[in-house]
């Protein structure tokens, strides 16, 4: 067999795995939107079964023929090509896929399957007893993960490097620490401001069916192909990508809260265009795929805050506002943009501020660091997140369905997921800083409504090279920089110490 029939037969394998997969992921989608309530055990074992098979696929003896034939040949002489990087990532997926177990892989699916469906019910009751043992379940199965993929140091390091490839503990901490430092220092410096947003503008009458349209108008002009996606209410907002040309997007509606519905539509909105710029000829292949979750979070990040919240973006749609929004026609829009950058403690994480919400992923992130290494069991997780809310945030939650309950991640298995968000951050500033370089100033440009130059830049810089490079790669390739959490440091202190005038 030469190396490109043995190439071809990979890909082959890897698209027919991607199909199956995708009918996992529109299960998934259906699972949170539109299940009804007593069909979620035949799901979890839905799930289950798919999961059977798709890690039979993964583990197929022959993908490892397959790629000792093509390893080393001219094929992939080119590190960067497409040959090379799909053989690269199918590599490094089948190893570890090997090691582990179809029994672990069933069970973990089968699991998550229920303590999804578990918490979306326990969740409104504060019903932790009840919500506990199908999550201690889960850590122990992830702990099992963490232990047949192996690490050089702590389990966490295994979890982390499936959303965030190369990423460990280590590497994290520092620079998590110079931020929590900074974010600490100005959230003093805005505690003592001569000036105060009037938060209470946003907490007027905005029906449900008006902030729908207004989401649909918005994405579709920043280039959000809603012929090629949707959008749904559901308990917990997400992203999820069925495969080119559908791409869903998902959110939550309250009548008295203008920004978790808005600003949730746009965030996911930017995981979906990321999803939408995905080329669609290497679909099924990793150069059609996104390469880690931290650049992914570093997409909705981006079009939530530096563009969703800057004032250029309010100038191109604040008279499109005023008209489906009879509650914002007294308003002035500098009183908008200031309420809505308002920076203030809070208990839930996807309406926490820019400034406040990084301290949002510390939590969690030191809260996983001490379950998997047993420093914490989750009968204490409760009492340990409300004293790191205290200790960080200078509040507590009087409900645990806005403290230890409030994700959904760990009822679905995403352990190791959450400093993703803060990587997001710390890329999306390093990324925009660099598209400004090439661009010139961005906010005037979004003030004209004119989204496309930035749209593109980020197309050809990121979604186009899917798997091509690694996180931390593919950043210095982008900006010539490796990781600076200077970046976004200085992009809140500037844009937030201007606003309250310190």
């Amino acid at each position: 067999m030469t190396a490109r029939e043995a190439y071809e037969w990979l890909q082959s394998h890897s698209k027919e795995s991607a199909y199956l997969g995708a009918f996992g992921a529109l299960a998934n989608w259906d699972q949170a939107t539109y299940t009804p309530r007593k069909g979620h055990p035949h799901r979890a074992r839905m799930q289950g079964t798919l999961a059977k098979l798709l890690h039979q696929r993964a583990t197929d003896p022959r993908i490892g023929e397959m790629l000792a034939v093509v390893e080393g040949s001219e094929l992939v002489a080119d590190p960067s090509s497409v040959e090379a990087v799909n053989v690269r990532e199918w590599r490094r997926s089948f190893e570890q896929q090997i090691k582990i177990p179809e029994r672990l892989a069933v069970e973990l699916a089968q699991a998550t399957a229920e303590g999804q469906a578990v918490w979306e019910e326990a969740r409104p009751k504060n019903d932790w007893e009840g919500f506990k043992p199908i999550l201690k379940r889960i850590f122990a199965l992830t702990r099992e993960v963490a232990d047949a993929l192996g690490y050089e140091k702590e389990r966490y390091d295994a979890l982390l490097d499936q959303y965030e490839p190369g990423a460990t503990a280590a590497q994290l901490e520092p620079v998590f620490k110079r931020l929590r430092e900074a974010t600490v220092d100005l959230l003093r410096r805005l505690e003592q401001a001569p000036r105060k947003p009037d938060a209470s503008i946003l907490h007027r009458h905005f029906p449900r069916t008006a902030q729908e349209a207004f989401a649909k108008e918005v994405i579709a002009r920043l280039g959000f192909d809603l012929e090629a996606g949707r959008l749904d209410p559901v308990a917990h907002p997400f992203m999820m990508g069925i495969g080119p040309g559908d791409v869903r997007l998902t959110t939550r509606y309250f009548e008295d809260y203008f920004n978790p519905a808005f600003f949730g539509t746009i965030h996911e909105m930017g995981h979906g265009l990321y999803g939408q710029g995905l080329l669609a000829e290497h679909y099924g292949t990793p150069m059609g795929s996104e390469i880690s979750l931290g650049i992914h979070e570093s997409q909705s990040r981006t079009w939530e805050n530096l563009v969703g919240r800057s004032l250029g973006f309010w100038r191109c749609f604040w008279p499109l506002a005023q008209q489906h929004f009879e509650a914002l026609r007294d308003v002035r829009l500098e009183d908008f943009h200031f309420a809505i950058n308002q920076v203030q403690p809070s208990l839930i994480r996807v309406e926490a501020d820019e400034v406040t919400y990084n301290l949002h992923i510390m939590i969690r992130f030191e809260l996983e660091l001490a379950l998997l290494r047993g420093e914490l069991s989750l009968d204490d997780a409760p009492e340990a997140w409300d004293q790191k809310y205290r200790e960080y945030l200078g509040i507590s939650s009087p409900t645990l369905a806005d403290g230890v309950m409030q994700d959904v991640h760990w009822s679905a298995g995403l352990i190791g997921y959450f400093p993703t968000y803060s990587l997001g951050n710390l890329y999306a500033a390093q990324f925009f800083q660099q598209a400004e370089k090439e661009l010139g100033a961005l906010e005037p440009q979004f003030g004209r409504g004119d989204f496309a130059p930035f749209l593109e830049w980020t197309r050809r810089k990121i979604h186009h090279q899917g798997s091509r490079y690694w996180p931390r790669e593919l950043l210095k390739n982008v900006t010539g920089e490796d990781l600076n959490p200077e970046y976004l440091i200085r992009y809140l202190h500037g844009k937030f110490r201007s606003l309250y005038g310190v």
